[in-house]
């Protein structure tokens, strides 16, 4: 790893992904650094809410479509620095894996070279493997590999599994506990995750621009759970106690082999086969990143048994359980 000067104050952030779960976070915690932002989106109209997290002129929203080298380089005029924050979690039409988590970060990337930045802080996630039969996982280890390649001094952050108000965690899973009578527990519930809280990863990302190490980061909370814990958990939570029924992986492949079609409709799959490979592996901060991790960066890891408020309002007529 190599040291990397703090960013200047005032300095100007491009941010893509701002709008979604984890980019808001980071857009609401460098604004209140002082930074000011450019939010790069495809869909402008859907970000102007960030603008209330700065003062008059701080954060700009701006169009840009990572697929589209132009759009790409326009987002960078006068840049100082640059996060990239897009991620899917399972392809839709022109939203491929290869074409936003590969292509578009190495676009990012030379991007970033060009216009002759220092700073880039590209978000990835643990399990990224070149050799992974996941596409997913392949997309991001590729993507790593062309941003350490296009900008050798960026940080580059894995999360585990990211929770906060907006996640696509536990907001689904109590989602269908208020219309299902039980919850599955694939595989039998004992795949491992190290839950980080979206809002330690946003100071994370703060801690890069403020002068950390480049280098790779591994992003865990302070506690590792199996599926079946995080289950309990939730139960817990929102009162509602389902049953956790353990899935076999065959029968869970069948109801992914369906469930994938559901992005043909415009809606998100409660399963896909490639989401399938990676619950079979945990996603769990590993040995050799001890020194590389959220303590590393200096952010004193949450538990996240104490941030789950969000999920009340899925308790039964709005009631906490007692």
């Amino acid at each position: 790893m190599s040291a990397v000067k703090p960013l200047r104050a005032n300095a100007l952030i491009t941010v893509f992904g701002g709008s979604g779960f984890l980019g808001r976070h980071i857009v609401r915690r460098l604004s209140k650094q002082g930074y000011r932002l450019r939010i790069a989106t495809r869909r402008p109209n859907e970000a102007l809410f960030l603008k209330t997290n700065g003062t008059p002129g701080q954060i700009e929203i701006v169009q840009a479509n990572i697929r589209d080298a132009a759009s790409v380089d326009a987002a960078f005029d006068g840049a100082d620095a640059v996060v990239n924050a897009v991620g899917i979690l399972f392809e839709s039409g022109k939203q491929k894996f290869d074409a936003i988590q590969s292509r578009g970060a190495a676009l990012i990337g030379d991007a970033a070279a060009k216009n002759g930045l220092t700073h880039m802080v590209h978000i990835s996630a643990i399990g990224a493997d070149g050799d992974s039969t996941s596409s997913y996982a392949k997309s991001k280890a590729v993507g790593e590999a062309a941003v350490r390649e296009l900008m050798p001094q960026s940080h580059i952050l894995r999360p585990s599994i990211v929770i906060g108000p907006e996640d696509d965690f536990f907001n689904r899973f109590a989602a269908m506990s208020m219309l299902a009578p039980a919850l599955p527990l694939i595989g039998g519930g004992e795949t491992r995750y190290q839950p980080v809280s979206v809002f330690d990863v946003a100071d994370a990302v703060a801690a890069c621009l403020a002068g950390a190490d480049a280098g790779i980061y591994e992003l865990g909370g302070p506690d590792i759970f199996t599926f079946r814990q995080l289950m309990e958990m939730l139960n817990n939570e929102t009162g509602r106690n389902r049953l956790l029924v353990p899935l076999p992986f065959f029968a869970a492949s069948m109801i992914a082999a369906v469930a994938q079609f559901s992005t043909l409709v415009g809606l998100q799959p409660l399963l896909t086969p490639d989401q399938l490979i990676l619950l079979k592996s945990d996603n769990i901060v590993g040995d050799g990143f001890s020194s590389r991790n959220l303590a590393a960066l200096g952010v004193d890891a949450e538990p996240i048994a104490g941030q789950l408020g969000y999920l009340a309002r899925y308790r039964p007529h709005g009631k906490k359980p007692v």
